[in-house]
């Protein structure tokens, strides 16, 4: 089982993750490590499965998590993510679209929606991208910053 384990923390994962805009807002889940005890945001998504492509893993991926229909997908880049979470290193390859949600009701700034993951609901929210961009909370990977609008007043550092 420990060669199993070590396998599978050398593999790289391939996840498709939906950008979503409203009003200076980013639509993302809020995930902290438990080892760092960093608090980080993520845009909504996950893996893409054998024989699925990229834009139908996302589309998935956003009924499972928060019940939501996507509409105006548009592919924007592939990004390479290696980083360490939880003490163990991890490699992704992400497949980054920009996406809206069909439904009104997902564009309500102040709400926080249910995010289903497995057997857990964690929370999706709303992010002020000034927040963002100021430094006070932390989007990852931070390669997506670049894919962001600007508020006005903000500069990217």
């Amino acid at each position: 089982m420990i060669v199993l384990l070590t396998e599978m923390s050398k593999r790289i994962r391939a996840i498709a993750l939906g950008l979503i805009e409203h009003k200076g807002h980013i639509f993302v889940s809020r995930g902290r490590d438990s080892v760092t005890e960093e608090t980080f945001y993520r845009f909504l998504g996950g893996g893409i499965e054998f024989g699925e492509t990229s834009e139908a893993a996302l589309t998935r991926e956003f009924m499972e998590e928060v019940q939501a229909k996507l509409t105006a997908v548009e592919y924007i880049t592939c990004l390479d993510n290696i980083f360490t979470y939880k003490g163990k290193p991890k490699h992704e390859l992400i497949q980054l679209f920009r996406a809206q949600f069909v439904s009104p009701a997902f564009y309500q700034l102040e709400e926080t929606f249910d995010l289903v993951e497995g057997d857990r609901i964690e929370q999706a929210v709303w992010l002020a991208t000034d927040k963002v961009f100021s430094g006070d909370c932390r989007l990852v990977p931070e390669s997506c910053m670049q894919y962001l609008d600007v508020p006005s007043g903000c500069s990217m550092h």
